[in-house]
């Protein structure tokens, strides 16, 4: 990034901010640049960035805030990607903020290349109660994540999906403001949450994306307010950018499916794509899959037929050869397993998870540092849903593990996350999808306060 002609004092700027002022795209610019290169102190920065979760960004200084960003590091280009007639394939991509169980890009990527669109779907690592896609896919033997730049386009001309790591060189100035973040406080920054994922989904050049930012117990976003405001922001910078961008804002107050770890959650991924797989998961799949065939023009097709008649487990099984993992090899299973039994008859009414989340990250499915190894067979598998009925003695839960000694605190987390209502009446399930937000939605005001 050429440095900005002007250099500021950083403290003017974190009083500007503290005082609801608004940041010049000048002095964003410098703030940048100057803090990748190390010029200013991590305590300023952790100041701003205070000062921003406190005061907010309006939607041109987010814009100009994850432009510099983007412009801090290397951006892909797709543009390469053609067809025989030599018009250009667009590509398009999807990303979630979290949740449990949530194995969605799984059999979405394929999916959606099934259709003949490219997905280049750059992913990461489980941090906590949420899983991690590459930690997934990596209990598949031989399967790597890190693809050079020339694989990436070979593989997307050639299968139409990848999955894999993002290289260092996108955003670098996000990885050292994430960091920052996540040890003063301010992860919360709605602004700051925004422009880190979407400096990275820019910079990695799709000309589509679509967001599923979830909200409930084992969501980033607890309330409803806040993912509307932060999938409002994400859709705002996304069509600032040039890139046509949609959010869904989806339940994650239960898990999505009935696996939460990595291994487990690959083997529901396939009974997806072989046509079956838990509802909820198919839904969201083909939802998700319509609303990336739509942002780059195919509306005249059925994801939901290409899941049953096998086109998308083909591109499945090419996309993972291609990176070097083997689609007939048996997943790894955990050591031990422990069940846990209902205690009482009824209906379940709810099922927590953040609880669950919790118990497979204590199992060895997650980890607390970036640098900590994974389970690849550890997790909960879940026998129950709400709406489901049960009777006392059945199973609610199977904990998997390599390490016995793990059960007693995976199995603390599970206390009381499971309501069951003794007289088995209806229990009314709201809807996975709770909302759609789009460039036309937010054009109106700002993307956030400030």
């Amino acid at each position: 990034m050429p440095p900005a002609p002007t250099a500021y004092d950083v403290v003017d700027l974190i009083r500007a901010k503290r005082d609801g002022g608004r940041l010049a795209p000048d002095e964003i610019d410098w703030l940048i640049s100057a803090y990748t290169a190390g010029d200013i102190a991590e305590e300023q920065m952790s100041a701003l960035a205070m000062a921003i979760l406190l005061r907010g960004m309006r939607r041109e200084e987010i814009s100009r805030w994850t432009q510099a960003m983007i412009d801090s590091g290397e951006r892909l280009d797709f543009s390469g990607l053609t067809r025989s007639d030599g018009s250009r394939r667009l590509t398009t991509d999807k990303h979630s903020t979290g949740g449990v169980g949530d194995k969605i890009t799984l059999p979405l990527a394929p999916l959606v290349a099934s259709f003949g669109v490219p997905v280049p779907q750059l992913s990461g690592r489980g941090l906590g109660h949420t899983g991690g896609t590459l930690d997934k896919l990596e209990s598949i033997a031989g399967w790597r994540a890190s693809l050079s730049n020339e694989e990436m386009m070979t593989q997307l001309d050639g299968v139409g999906a990848v999955i894999c790591a993002a290289g260092s060189g996108l955003a670098p100035a996000d990885k050292k403001l994430y960091a920052l973040r996540d040890v003063t406080g301010t992860v919360e920054a709605i602004p700051l949450i925004a422009s880190s994922i979407m400096s990275k989904k820019i910079a990695e050049g799709t000309d589509a994306l679509v967001l599923d930012v979830k909200v409930g117990s084992g969501a980033f976003m607890k309330t409803r307010e806040d993912a509307d405001e932060l999938a409002r922001t994400m859709v705002a910078l996304g069509t600032d950018a040039g890139v046509a961008t949609t959010a869904l804002i989806t339940r994650m107050d239960a898990p999505l499916g009935l696996t939460a770890g990595n291994a487990i959650e690959v083997e529901e991924s396939l009974d997806v794509l072989s046509g079956g797989g838990p509802p909820d998961v198919v839904e969201l799949t083909v939802e998700l899959a319509r609303e990336m065939l739509a942002a780059v023009g195919v509306t005249d097709v059925d994801p939901a037929q290409a899941l049953q008649d096998g086109r998308a487990m083909d591109t499945w099984r090419q996309m993972i050869s291609a990176q070097g993992g083997d689609p007939d090899a048996a997943l790894p299973q955990a050591a031990h397993s422990h069940t846990i039994t209902a205690g009482v008859s009824g209906t379940v009414t709810r099922l927590d998870a953040m609880s669950v989340g919790l118990s497979a990250w204590r199992l060895g499915a997650g980890r607390a540092r970036k640098e900590d190894p994974v389970q690849a067979g550890a997790g909960v598998r879940m026998h129950a849903k709400p709406g489901d009925t049960i009777r006392a003695g059945d199973p609610l839960f199977t904990l998997l593990t390599d390490e016995e000694t793990r059960f007693e605190r995976a199995a603390s987390a599970l206390e009381g996350a499971v309501d069951v209502d003794a007289e088995g009446g209806p229990v009314e399930i709201p809807n996975l999808v709770l909302d759609r937000i789009s460039a036309e939605d937010i054009a109106a005001g700002p993307a956030a306060q400030g």
